[in-house]
């Protein structure tokens, strides 16, 4: 059997090569040990002084309502899901994978040790766990959503099953989200080479994503130009703004003086608008008039009634 399979792999080689050396590799491979399995997860208590938070991950821990719903949930009921963990490398210490929340409200209660999954994986493996386990909560803010895929994409990207270092047209909803498409994903994305204060703009609802994402094609220098003159104004870049800012940028002619200008625009939404109702002027308007016909009736009327008005102050004048 060994020699049919040695005379199958020969044929595989390069015909040209050498033939010891064929019967080396040959044997080489034949009496490699296979590879080692990987360790199934297994269920464990663990002290919560034994766990780490993962690193580098996205998610706040705050103390507010949630946190003590969370708190009276576990005094009442226990923990009824297990936190996911993985060994830290050459310490009897735990990375949290998903948890942080529950950990945090266990600890607040004295708890001093909590039922876990422990899963026997390498980083990038454990970054796609916890992006999948948290990307569920309907809580996240944008940044921490925006955050998470970015970690995933990154882990991807490791382990070869991304395009590219940006995010690029394959990038598929399977490899990062069951939840938003494709397009939603590289938006959000884009929002993690924002500068810190224009993050928590996005993040306190006071910056809309889509002019942010504009705007984080914008150098770090021209970002925080931007910051400047919404610190100035409290006046934020609407879309159709950052698309302008972004184009100027793309030909090197975005400078602060123009960011100035442009964000000095009056917005559409910033105009002021006179609405009144079509039937309290249709009976003082021709019979077929339409609304435009209305509108443009009040603004001749209006007209005249202002130049009589200045005529009449002439003549007073006089």
């Amino acid at each position: 059997m060994k020699e049919k399979t040695k005379e199958t792999a020969v044929k595989a080689v390069n015909k040209k090569s050498n033939k010891k050396d064929i019967d080396n590799f040959i044997d080489t491979l034949l009496t490699k040990e296979p590879a080692e399995k990987k360790q199934k997860p297994k269920l464990a208590n663990i002290k919560i002084e034994k766990l780490k938070p993962f690193e580098g991950h996205p998610y706040k821990i705050v103390d507010d309502e949630s946190m003590e719903e969370l708190k009276s949930s576990i005094q009442e009921k226990g923990l009824l899901n297990r936190i996911i963990v993985r060994p830290i490398e050459n310490t009897d210490e735990y990375e949290i994978i998903s948890g942080h929340r529950r950990v945090h409200a266990a600890e607040l209660l004295g708890i001093k040790e909590v039922p876990a999954v422990v899963y026997f994986i390498d980083r990038d493996e454990a970054t796609v766990l916890m992006v999948d386990s948290n990307c569920q909560r309907e809580s996240l803010s944008p940044m921490e959503k925006a955050k998470a895929y970015k970690m995933k994409f990154d882990a991807l990207s490791h382990q070869g099953k991304a395009t590219s270092d940006q995010v690029g047209p394959k990038l598929t909803v399977e490899q990062i989200s069951d939840n938003d498409s494709p397009s939603q994903v590289k938006r959000l994305i884009r929002l993690t080479y924002l500068v810190p204060e224009l993050q928590q703009f996005v993040d306190d609802g006071r910056m809309k994503v889509s002019p942010a994402v504009e705007i984080s094609f914008l150098d770090e220098e021209l970002q925080r130009d931007v910051v400047d003159r919404i610190d100035e104004t409290e006046i934020f870049p609407s879309h159709a703004q950052a698309r302008r800012m972004k184009q100027l940028a793309a030909e090197d002619k975005l400078d602060y003086d123009s960011i100035v200008e442009i964000m000095s625009e009056l917005k559409p939404n910033q105009v002021e608008k006179l609405k009144i109702p079509v039937d309290s002027i249709r009976q003082y308007a021709p019979r077929n008039a339409t609304p435009k016909d209305m509108e443009e009736l009040l603004i001749r009327l209006a007209r005249e009634n202002y130049e009589r008005q200045c005529r009449m102050r002439d003549d007073d004048a006089r």
